[in-house]
């Protein structure tokens, strides 16, 4: 098993002048794709702020392997329509890139060739992807996203989800993400860590399903459905990494009450 890329242990995070997280342990490794969940205000963003070492812990520690590169991909990204900021300009902050290196990296995330195109006008899709971009540009061992998809439609999600995954097989980095998006995530990570204040679960995506703590948070009672979106690796990948939808399959799970 590979080390630890970044490990939390005893963390506990105060911000606004109360506490949001505490008791916390988590760890992740190159390679696998690790999800934190949780209802609003759980403390999710202010985890990743703490982890990432912009807030400082109240208690405990957080340890990051020695030179260890990060990508960051924010949960929003505001830019004045007023402001002329090519998407080859954005890419160039804060350190110039080259033009075959922005190039590159465009089509690697599946949208190639829209160097000159204003940000501003890109689609929800688009400006995931350039966001990816930017942040792979430092080939991380780490990436961390904050709920990348947040505005995007379900398939939208689910080709974003998908290219996250060719990354990983590419780059061989660890992944850590905050997602909303429960019908899609518990298929595009490998665990899955489950916040409100402190870790309530955690696990492959199943056992978190199945913990009453997830379902009772979630109002996951008897009667209902969720819909998961099993990713079979029957299909090629474009150059950008994003396979054809058809490879993304609607399985039903029966919502039953567990004990």
């Amino acid at each position: 098993m590979s080390a630890a890329l970044i490990t939390a242990r005893g963390l506990a995070v105060a911000f606004g002048g109360g506490p949001v997280l505490r008791d916390v342990d988590l760890e992740v490794r190159a390679g696998e794709i690790v999800t934190i969940v949780g209802p609003n205000g759980a403390g999710k963003t202010i985890l990743l702020r703490a982890l990432l070492g912009i807030l400082p812990p109240a208690r405990g520690r957080v340890t990051r392997r020695a030179g260890l590169r990060v990508g960051y991909v924010p949960q929003r990204l505001h830019i004045d329509a007023a402001l002329p900021m090519p998407v080859r300009r954005f890419l160039s902050l804060p350190r110039r890139q080259g033009a075959a290196v922005q190039a590159r990296v465009l089509e690697r995330v599946g949208v190639p060739g829209i160097e000159g195109q204003p940000m501003t006008t890109l689609s929800g899709g688009q400006f995931q992807r350039v966001l990816l971009a930017r942040a792979l540009l430092a080939e991380p061992e780490l990436l961390v996203m904050d709920e990348p998809t947040q505005g995007l439609d379900q398939p939208g999600t689910a080709a974003f989800y998908r290219l996250i995954a060719a990354v990983r097989a590419e780059l061989g980095c660890g992944v850590l993400s905050v997602s909303h998006d429960l019908n899609v995530v518990m298929s595009a990570s490998d665990r899955v860590i489950c916040v409100n204040g402190h870790i309530c679960c955690e696990g492959t995506p199943q056992a978190v399903l199945d913990a009453p703590e997830y379902r009772k948070l979630f109002g996951l009672g008897t009667g209902g459905a969720l819909a998961l979106y099993r990713h079979h690796h029957d299909h090629a990948h474009d150059h950008g990494g994003v396979a054809e939808p058809a490879a993304l399959e609607p399985e039903r799970v029966r919502d039953r009450e567990v004990g």
